[in-house]
């Protein structure tokens, strides 16, 4: 899903912004056949952002910082578990993206090029354009100042901040469910519903675990790339995204509690039902054999000479029933 402003639309195709930083302030925004010259000055920072590149691009944008090959063809196919690969002196992580896409979640991936002087983001389906990152890392000087390490964890941690909502309107669902699901029984759509809730969570959550192992990752000392004051920035994303697999547990938990009171609620009715199938049975069975004996056409039944035979038989099949009735209604049974 394009998020892009219609000035990012306007730049090259692909291309959503490139500029380059000194001292945590922009300088100029650039061509991307000039950034590699900019990366190589001391004290400056290149930052690129694409969206959905050709691979002709990505070709380009490799030329200019030397990115290996492998990593420029995983970030072209964008089928990547998340992931953090060391290059010689440069890194490539991949990411999992989530938005909520027409009631469902959206998975998307982005791709981070880090090395000395330069950081090039490239973004895959369902994200929120980092031009909203671009614009918080640029009103705080200061922090920007530290380099390409701090544009890495500003977009990670946007990208894992950006789990929550996904998370919240899930959870508006999942308690709708919790509160239904004891009061009546789940149909065909409830059920699909609850097994789609729960496939989509157990996604995010593979997109969310392996991230919190590339943060760890980032935390090591022999990590390249990274200097050692922001590695407990990285500390900080691996505690969000702890948040994060939490709340899809207890999620997915509430979502098998649910599916299984659904399961018994469903089966005590159909125990209920024979119940009352059965003591309804019993209570018919009384009649039903006084009128099977009666109907064997016996010639010596002491009953049929007498005047009141008939009425008396049907006075005590009628007790019958009605205690019958009373002791089952008594049971629990009807």
């Amino acid at each position: 899903m394009d998020e892009r402003t219609p000035a990012e639309k306007r730049q090259e195709a692909g291309v959503v912004a490139a500029a380059v930083y000194q001292g945590g302030r922009k300088i100029a925004d650039i061509e991307i056949d000039e950034a590699g010259k900019w990366a190589k000055r001391e004290g400056h920072v290149v930052w690129i952002g694409l969206y959905e590149p050709s691979q002709e691009l990505l070709e380009r944008v490799g030329r200019q910082f030397s990115l290996h090959h492998l990593a420029i063809e995983d970030a072209f196919k964008a089928h990547q578990f998340p992931k953090l690969e060391e290059y010689q002196d440069s890194l490539f992580i991949v990411a999992r993206t989530a938005q909520m896409v027409d009631g469902r979640i959206a998975f998307g991936e982005t791709h981070l090029f880090v090395g000395v002087g330069y950081v090039v983001s490239v973004r895959h389906g369902a994200s929120s354009s980092y031009a909203h990152v671009r614009e918080r890392c640029e009103a705080r000087v200061e922090r920007l100042s530290e380099g390409e390490d701090f544009i890495v964890y500003a977009i990670l941690d946007f990208i894992v901040d950006n789990y929550f909502p996904v998370l919240d309107a899930i959870d508006d669902r999942v308690e709708d469910i919790e509160d239904h699901v004891l009061t009546k029984t789940m149909g065909g759509a409830e059920i699909e519903q609850l097994y789609t809730l729960r496939r989509d969570l157990l996604h995010l959550r593979n997109a969310a675990t392996p991230l919190s192992d590339v943060c760890r990752r980032l935390e090591r000392s022999d990590v390249v790339a990274i200097d050692p004051v922001m590695r407990p920035h990285f500390r900080d994303v691996r505690d969000h995204l702890r948040r994060v697999q939490e709340r899809i547990d207890t999620m997915r938990e509430t979502l098998a509690f649910a599916f299984e009171a659904s399961l018994m609620n469903a089966q005590m009715q159909q125990t209920d039902i024979s119940r009352r199938l059965a003591a309804w049975a019993a209570i018919l069975a009384v009649p039903t054999a006084i009128a099977g004996i009666y109907g064997m056409n016996f010639e010596h039944m002491p009953e049929l000479k007498w005047e009141y035979g008939y009425y008396v038989v049907l006075g005590a099949t009628a007790m019958v029933c009605a205690y019958l009735y009373y002791r089952l209604r008594r049971a629990g049974w009807l």
